[in-house]
């Protein structure tokens, strides 16, 4: 007699596929400069909060694998971040393919085609460099505080996790992409230091926000699933 083989359940797919969305929505959605009108103005950013229009859909990633995390554990976690790191290079094959494919006559524009989809190689080096990092830094944190609290405090771990995480992110991308790329591999243009220092502090602190007010929505999430199965010995990935 074989034993039966543990199976994806339907939150958890739910969770994957949220990511996943979130992940590549960033990807495409990074060309659009996002400005908010801030009613005072700040030391560094001004009156106007300026970042990429990936932040948006970038800080969900964290609300997913922070929920993820919490129900099937750090080694499915860690699983998920990383194969979608290298799903975004199928997603760049994807994309560039279809640019430089010949366009019909009746096609948009191949060169706005381009320019909204086809990143920038700073922009996509950088990214893809935030990303290992900061996403496999919130997983890690995440369990590490889970440990020290024996489980509870979930609002500490999602919070912290998340903070120091989006951080990290904030600061690889933004000096990757906008300063240390453009400056030593000569790709790209080099922005000035008070600009670079503008967009991340502006990113940080929308981000910060999302950090702070997606944590009733973790709970609530994870008390629609059923609460952690870590340690329940359903996760086809051995959760630690």
């Amino acid at each position: 007699m074989t034993s039966e083989r543990p199976r994806l359940a339907v939150p958890q797919v739910a969770l994957l596929a949220l990511f996943v969305t979130a992940l590549v929505t960033a990807q495409v959605t990074a060309a659009k400069v996002l400005a908010f009108s801030l009613p005072v103005s700040l030391p560094v950013t001004g009156a106007t909060l300026s970042l990429p229009g990936a932040a948006l859909a970038y800080a969900l990633t964290f609300f997913a694998s922070d929920c993820y995390a919490e129900l099937y554990g750090k080694r499915a976690a860690q699983v998920m971040v990383n194969v979608a790191f290298l799903m975004n290079f199928i997603l760049l094959a994807l994309v560039w393919s279809t640019i430089l494919a010949p366009a019909a006559a009746t096609s948009v524009d191949p060169t706005q085609f381009r320019q909204v989809l086809g990143a920038s190689t700073n922009i996509v080096i950088a990214s893809l460099a935030a990303y290992i990092v900061s996403q496999n830094w919130d997983v890690l944190v995440f369990h590490r505080i889970r440990e020290a609290t024996d489980g509870e405090q979930l609002w500490l771990r999602n919070v912290a996790s998340t903070a120091s995480s989006q951080l990290l992110d904030t600061v690889i991308f933004v000096a990757l992409g906008f300063l240390l790329v453009p400056s030593v591999l000569g790709i790209g243009v080099a922005a000035p230091l008070p600009v670079v220092a503008s967009l991340i502090v502006g990113q940080y602190l929308l981000k910060l926000l999302i950090a702070l007010v997606d944590t009733p929505f973790v709970y609530g999430v994870v008390a629609a699933f059923g609460g952690s199965r870590i340690g329940g010995g359903d996760d086809p990935w051995a959760a630690e």
